[in-house]
C-alpha cells in the first residue's frame, strides 16, 4: 500500500468537515428493506447499550407498533412527553421538537424518520426535526425504510405498484455518520408478519396480498443493500483521501477505457462494453489531450469525436482531460474513481518510439498499484493517425526572428567579450540565448536555435576560426553535450509555456462557467438565460450561437432563436434540426450522425421534466470541429442552461399554482358568501312576502309591520354585500376615481350612524368627535362606507347590549376614525390578516357575511393613501381605525367654532 501526503486543499477541506463534526450531532440511520424487519428493535437495543455506558439517552419518538417486546425494550430510557395537536377535529400526538431542544440530552431517539408532521407544526417533515437536533449538537439514532429514499421512489413504485408519498431527501442519509443495514430474509419476514409482529391480523393479510409479496421484498431488500454499499463505498473512499492513501482497493469494479483517435479505438470500446456488462460494473472512456492533439488531422479529430459518442451510445461516462503525460493522467483518473481494470489497445507503432517517448503500457503496468491492465488488440487497421507536429501549424515568421535575433545576439555579446570570457563562459552564453528563444517560440523553431547555436559557437569561437572544422576532437565532445543541454533546454521550455498556455485556457473556461453560473442565478427569464449563455459560448469558442426556444405566442407553435438579434445562419433548415433535436432529445446537426450537413451544432437542453429548448453553436471555422476537451465543455454549459431554464420553468409554475390556489380560495370563499349571505336573506323576505300576501288583510297591524322591518333589514343586507363586491372589485381594480374634497368629519360620523338607528336596539353608540369642526380631506361617500363597514363588524362579532365606541381624531398626519367594540376580540397573529379579502377565522366560521367588509375599508383607506389597523383592547373587544392622511399641499377651508 504506498501512501502519500494530502494537498493542501485537501487538509483544509478535511480541518472542515472535523470542526463541523464537532459542533454537529452524529447521526446513525437504522436502515431496512420493509417496515417489521427489526429497525425499531435495533435502535433500541443499541440505545440501551450506549445507556449502560454512561450517555445521556432520551426517547424523543418511538413507535413500537403494539409490539410488546419492543415495548419492553424501551423500559429505563427517559422518554419526552409528545405535543398534542388538534386537527380537523382530531387529536393528534407528536414528537415535541422545543422540549428535546430545551431538554439537550447527549442522544436522543427518533424512530419513523420519513414521518409527516401535523399541520402547525414547525417543520413539515420528522426529517426537518433530526436537522435542527443534529445542527444543535445532539447526537441522533433514526430508523428508515428503503422505499422513502427520494432517489429511489420511482424505483420502488414501479416494483411494487405503490407510490409512497412520504420520502426523505438522498442529502440527509448520505450526511449519516453510520448506517446500520437491519436485514431479514423476505421468508423470516412473511412468517413475522403471519404471526402479527409487524401488523394486526386484518391488515397483515391485505399487506401479504399487495406491498408484502415475496417478489417485492426481494426487489426491496436488493435495492437496501446497495444504497448501504454505496454510502460504504463513499465513506471508504473519504477514508482513504483523508490518509493520503492512493492504491485501488478492490471493493467494487470499475472500468476505465482509454482511447485516441486510431481506428482501433472503437474496437477497444466494445471490448471494455462487453467486459463491464460481463461485471456489471460502472465503465469510464478517457481520452487525454496532449501536445500532440493539436497536430492531429482533421479526420483524426472527427474519428476522436465519434468514438466518444459511441461510449456515450454504449453507456458509458466519457472524460476529456488535458495533460503532458498521458500514462500520468490516466493513473491519476484511474486512482481517483477506484478503478480496479484498465483497457488500452495493443500498440501499432515500432519500438523506437518507445525507446524515445516511454511505453503508454509499461507505464501504466508500473504505475497502475491495485489495478490489472488489459491489452487487446482489436481489428488490424491499415489507415495510422496522422501526426503533425504541433508547432508546424503555429509557428510564424515572427517566431523564426526571434529565433534569428537570439543567436546573432549572443553571438555579437561573445564577439565584443572573446578577449575577457573563455570559451565555457561563451557556450553558457549561447545557452542562455537558447533558453530565452525556447521561451518565446514553438517547438520547431526553439530546436533550430539549439543547433544554430551551437553552429555559431562553433564557427565563430572555437579554432580554426570561421570554419567548421575542429582542431581538437575533444571539442566534439563538448559538442555534443551542448547540442543535448540545448535541445533538452528547449524542450522542457516549450514545455512548461504550453502547459502554462493551458493551464491559462482551463482558468479562461473555469472563470467562464463561474461567471455563466453567477448570471444565471441571477436571471428571471428565458430570455436573459439565452443572452447569458450565447454571449459565453461566443466568448469561449470564438463561434456563433442561438437558443432555440418554444414560442406558444405564435399562430403555429415553434422554436425561435434567443440571444440576441437572429442570426444570419439560423435559416429554416436550422430551426428544423432544431426541431429535431428538441422533439427527440439528442444531438444533431454538425460533427454528429444526424443531419451532419447542417451548418452548427444542436444540443438539447433537457432538464428532469422532459427538454426546455436546443441550444445551436457555429463553429468560427467552417473546416474546424470542436475539440473533445471544447464538446465536454461545451455540454458542461449546457447543463448549466438546462438546469437554470428547468429553475425558472419551475418558478413559474409555482407561481401559478399560487395564482390558482388563490383564485380557487377565492372562489369557493365568494360562493360561500353567495350560498349562505345572499341565500339567507332572500329566503327571509320571501317567507315574510309570502305571509303577507298569503294572511292579506287577516295579519295584525303589530306583525305587518314586523315583517316588513325583517324584508327592510335583509334588503339592506343584500344591499351591503352587493356594495362590497362591487367597491373591492373597483377599488382593487383602479377603477374608482376619487372625489376628495375637504369634508367636517362629524357630517360623515353622523351619516353612518344614522344607517344603524333601526339595527342598534338596546346597544349603546358612544360618539365621540372634537367640538371644534374638524375636516379631512377625502371622498365622503367613500370615507362613509368604510366607517358604515366597520360600524357593522362591531355590531356582528360583539353581545347585542354591548356598546360601540365611534372616536374621531387629529393624528397630526391625518384624521383618524377608530371604532370600538366589546365582543371576543381578535385571535392573537391575525391582526394583519382579517383585512385580506374573504378571510374569516375559524372562530368566525358560523358568523353571517362574506368576508369583505374589512377588506373594502382597507382599500378605500389606501386608496386615500392611508393605512388601517387592528387591535385587541385591554378588557376585551377589538379596535378598528382606517388614517385619512393631510395632502402635502393645501389647508381647509377656515370653519366655525362650535
Amino acid at each position: 500500500m504506498r501512501e502519500q501526503r494530502p494537498s493542501p486543499e485537501e487538509m483544509l477541506a478535511r480541518a472542515e468537515r472535523e470542526e463541523r463534526k464537532q459542533r454537529h450531532g452524529r447521526l446513525r440511520v437504522f436502515f431496512g428493506a420493509a417496515p417489521g424487519v427489526g429497525k425499531t428493535y435495533a435502535m433500541l437495543e443499541a440505545a440501551q447499550q450506549a445507556r449502560r455506558q454512561g450517555t445521556d439517552v432520551v426517547i424523543g419518538w418511538v413507535e413500537t407498533h403494539g409490539r410488546a417486546e419492543t415495548a419492553r425494550l424501551a423500559e429505563g430510557l427517559e422518554r419526552i412527553p409528545p405535543r398534542n395537536v388538534e386537527h380537523r377535529g382530531v387529536a393528534l400526538a407528536e414528537f415535541d421538537l422545543d422540549v428535546a431542544l430545551a431538554r439537550h440530552p447527549t442522544l436522543i431517539l427518533v424512530d419513523e424518520l420519513a414521518h409527516t408532521n401535523a399541520p402547525g407544526s414547525r417543520h413539515a417533515r420528522r426529517w426537518q426535526d433530526v436537522h435542527e437536533l443534529l445542527e444543535a449538537g445532539i447526537d441522533v439514532y433514526t430508523t428508515l425504510n428503503v422505499q422513502h429514499v427520494e432517489s429511489l421512489n420511482d424505483v420502488v413504485a414501479s416494483i411494487t405498484g405503490v407510490a409512497v408519498r412520504e420520502t426523505v431527501p438522498d442529502s440527509i442519509l448520505d450526511r449519516a455518520d453510520e448506517i446500520e443495514l437491519v436485514d431479514l430474509s423476505p421468508d423470516d419476514l412473511l412468517a413475522r408478519l403471519a404471526a402479527g409482529k409487524v401488523y394486526v391480523p386484518q391488515r397483515a393479510e391485505l399487506a401479504a396480498a399487495n406491498f408484502f409479496r415475496k417478489g417485492n421484498l426481494i426487489a426491496l431488500r436488493e435495492l437496501a443493500l446497495r444504497r448501504t454499499a454505496e454510502r460504504v463505498d463513499a465513506q471508504a473512499s473519504e477514508w482513504k483521501r483523508e490518509q493520503g492513501i492512493s492504491a485501488t482497493w478492490r471493493t467494487a469494479e470499475r472500468v476505465l477505457i482509454a482511447i485516441d483517435a486510431s481506428p482501433q479505438s472503437a474496437d477497444l470500446i466494445r471490448a471494455g462494453k462487453r467486459i463491464a456488462a460481463s461485471l456489471h460494473a460502472p465503465w469510464i472512456v478517457l481520452t487525454v489531450e496532449d501536445s500532440d492533439f493539436e497536430g492531429l488531422a482533421e479526420a483524426d479529430r472527427e474519428r476522436l469525436s465519434a468514438h466518444l459518442a459511441l461510449a456515450q451510445r454504449l453507456g458509458a461516462e466519457t472524460l476529456v482531460v488535458r495533460g503532458e503525460s498521458v500514462p500520468g493522467e490516466v493513473l491519476a483518473v484511474a486512482r481517483a474513481r477506484e478503478v480496479t481494470r484498465i483497457l488500452v489497445g495493443k500498440p501499432g507503432h515500432s519500438r523506437w518510439r518507445d525507446l524515445l517517448r516511454g511505453s503508454l503500457v509499461d507505464a501504466l503496468v508500473r504505475g497502475s498499484e491495485g489495478a490489472d491492465v488489459l491489452v487487446t488488440s482489436g481489428e488490424a487497421q491499415d489507415e495510422p493517425v496522422r501526426v503533425q507536429p504541433r508547432v508546424a501549424r503555429t509557428a510564424h515568421a515572427r517566431e523564426w526572428m526571434i529565433g534569428l535575433v537570439a543567436v546573432a545576439s549572443c553571438t555579437g555579446v561573445c564577439f565584443l567579450t572573446r578577449g575577457v570570457l573563455t570559451l565555457a563562459d561563451q557556450a553558457m552564453l549561447y545557452l542562455l540565448g537558447v533558453l530565452v528563444a525556447s521561451s518565446r517560440v514553438s517547438r520547431v523553431p526553439a530546436l533550430v536555435v539549439a543547433v544554430v547555436s551551437i553552429a555559431a559557437f562553433d564557427f565563430c569561437f572555437v579554432p580554426p576560426y570561421f570554419t567548421f572544422a575542429v582542431s581538437d576532437r575533444t571539442y566534439i565532445v563538448t559538442f555534443l553535450v551542448m547540442l543535448l543541454v540545448a535541445i533538452s533546454v528547449s524542450r522542457r521550455t516549450v514545455l512548461l509555456r504550453e502547459q502554462a498556455d493551458d493551464a491559462r485556457e482551463r482558468e479562461r473556461r473555469t472563470a467562464a462557467l463561474f461567471t455563466l453560473g453567477q448570471e444565471l442565478g441571477a436571471v428571471e427569464d428565458a430570455r436573459d438565460v439565452a443572452h447569458a449563455v450565447v454571449r459565453q459560448v461566443r466568448t469561449l469558442f470564438g463561434g456563433d450561437a442561438a437558443m432555440f426556444l418554444p414560442d406558444a405566442t405564435l399562430e403555429k407553435p415553434r422554436l425561435a432563436p434567443h440571444g440576441g438579434e437572429s442570426p444570419a445562419w439560423a435559416t429554416e433548415r436550422e430551426e428544423a434540426v432544431a426541431r429535431w433535436t428538441f422533439e427527440h432529445g439528442r444531438p444533431a446537426g454538425r460533427g454528429t450522425d444526424t443531419l451532419p450537413g447542417s451548418q452548427a451544432l444542436h444540443l438539447p437542453l433537457a432538464g428532469s421534466s422532459g427538454v426546455l429548448g436546443t441550444l445551436g453553436v457555429l463553429p468560427p471555422n467552417a473546416e474546424r470541429e470542436l475539440t473533445p476537451s471544447e464538446r465536454q465543455m461545451l455540454e458542461t454549459l449546457v447543463t448549466q442552461t438546462a438546469q437554470a431554464l428547468e429553475r425558472i420553468a419551475l418558478r413559474e409554475e409555482a407561481a401559478r399554482a399560487r395564482l390558482a390556489a388563490e383564485t380557487e380560495r377565492t372562489r369557493s370563499a365568494l360562493l360561500s358568501a353567495v350560498s349562505h349571505d345572499v341565500r339567507t336573506p332572500l329566503a327571509s323576505i320571501t317567507g315574510s312576502a309570502q305571509v303577507l300576501l298569503d294572511g292579506e288583510g287577516r295579519v295584525a297591524g303589530s306583525e305587518r309591520r314586523a315583517l316588513l322591518e325583517s324584508i327592510r333589514d335583509e334588503g339592506n343586507r343584500l344591499s351591503l354585500l352587493v356594495s362590497n363586491l362591487l367597491d373591492i372589485t373597483r377599488l382593487e381594480s383602479g377603477a374608482i376615481a376619487l372625489r376628495c374634497e375637504w369634508c367636517p368629519v362629524d357630517e360623515v360620523v353622523d351619516s353612518a350612524l344614522g344607517r344603524f338607528e333601526t339595527r342598534r336596539g338596546d346597544r349603546e353608540l358612544l360618539r365621540d368627535v372634537p367640538k371644534d369642526v374638524l375636516q379631512a380631506w377625502m371622498d365622503p361617500m367613500l370615507a362613509e362606507q368604510a366607517l358604515v363597514n366597520l360600524l357593522d363588524n362591531a355590531f356582528k362579532y360583539s353581545a347585542p347590549g354591548a356598546p360601540v365606541e365611534v372616536t374621531v381624531r387629529d393624528a397630526g398626519r391625518g384624521v383618524e376614525f377608530l371604532v370600538r367594540d366589546r365582543g371576543r376580540g381578535i385571535p392573537p397573529g391575525e391582526e394583519a390578516r382579517v383585512f385580506e379579502s374573504f378571510y374569516r377565522c375559524a372562530e368566525e366560521a358560523r358568523t353571517e357575511g362574506a368576508g369583505l367588509g374589512l377588506a373594502v375599508v382597507r382599500a378605500i383607506a389606501h386608496a386615500h393613501g392611508g393605512s388601517v389597523a387592528a387591535t385587541n383592547r385591554p378588557g376585551g373587544g377589538a379596535e378598528f381605525s382606517f388614517l385619512l392622511p393631510r395632502p402635502s399641499a393645501g389647508e381647509p377651508p377656515a370653519a366655525p367654532t362650535r
